[in-house]
């Protein structure tokens, strides 16, 4: 099988180093096979420190230390490539790049936050689906090796309840979409679609995203901006109470992520649905809303 040749588009997130010392390093003790990163535009958005504090020491390394072809244009990327990883750390600037890629029709994994508002995450699906261009979207979290086991021993069961947690930082253009989407993909992997409400409880140092089904179930998450970093889960079923440690294991997230990836980019086919991933981002944006307003609020 031929090694896809992969383009990155945005250096201005810690991903881009990690994603492709996994796929370039054959070395690695977690390398994932199949493709490697060749090509790159930086991106940057001006006004978010978290961004373009980052996206020059990125650029370099990756030019630098693995060898990456360097663009001005994010259509430059698409055009060099077999597929590729759309790694903004900004969910606001997903649709305009899109935009830009979306008729070369190469497979195209879109980081974390798929999108920042329903609106422009209906739109990167209708312009997907125009150009049949293969997307795909989650966070590293929903394919951790610790939740993968635990779904795995309890397969089969009723799962009735989830509560998730972990660490959630607020970046002011993005809100609970910054690091509560890692939380949130976790849930949705177990639950899948269906969420009618949420409600969030917050604190200066907590927050408590409450979300309830149409089939009765109600899962929860929880984050904290007082140091504890961990993620993890409790899933309930009829029988008893599972936990799961996403720190237990040696593999990395990304390294599990980035299998999915790759299946994806060579099959063109994701394995989440364009209507859960539509349903993750109101989620979130209706917990943005919930947060400030403190009202329940339906989906």
């Amino acid at each position: 099988m031929n090694t896809i040749k992969i383009g990155m588009i945005g250096l201005d997130t810690s991903h881009v180093i990690a994603f492709t010392k996994l796929l370039n390093d054959s070395k690695n003790d977690f390398h994932v096979p199949g493709g490697e990163v060749a090509v790159a535009y930086p991106g940057g958005s001006s006004d978010m420190e978290l961004s373009y504090t980052r996206v020059e020491g990125f650029t370099n390394e990756l030019r630098d230390d693995y060898g990456i072809e360097i663009v001005q244009t994010p259509e430059e990327v698409a055009d060099k490539s077999d597929a590729i990883l759309l790694e903004s750390v900004d969910g606001r600037v997903h649709l305009e790049q899109f935009r830009k890629i979306v008729s070369f029709k190469k497979p195209t994994f879109i980081d974390k936050p798929f999108a920042t508002t329903t609106e422009e995450a209906r739109e990167i699906q209708q312009l997907a689906k125009q150009y049949q261009t293969p997307i795909m979207s989650c966070s590293a979290l929903r394919y951790a090796a610790g939740l993968s086991a635990v779904l795995e021993k309890t397969k089969g069961k009723n799962w009735i309840g989830m509560d998730c947690y972990g660490p959630l930082a607020i970046e002011p253009h993005h809100g609970l979409f910054w690091y509560g989407i890692h939380t949130v993909e976790m849930l949705y992997r177990v639950f899948g679609s269906g969420c009618q409400k949420v409600t969030v409880i917050t604190s200066t140092d907590h927050d408590l995203i409450i979300g309830e089904w149409a089939d009765g179930k109600i899962g929860s998450v929880r984050g904290n901006r007082k140091g504890n970093n961990s993620f993890g889960a409790l899933i309930h079923t009829e029988e008893g109470t599972e936990f799961v440690d996403i720190s237990a294991y040696e593999k990395p997230y990304y390294a599990t992520l980035l299998e999915q990836i790759i299946s994806f980019f060579n099959t063109g086919k994701s394995a989440i649905s364009y209507e859960e991933t539509l349903e993750i981002t109101r989620f979130l944006e209706a917990a943005n809303a919930s947060r400030l307003s403190g009202k329940t609020i339906t989906l």
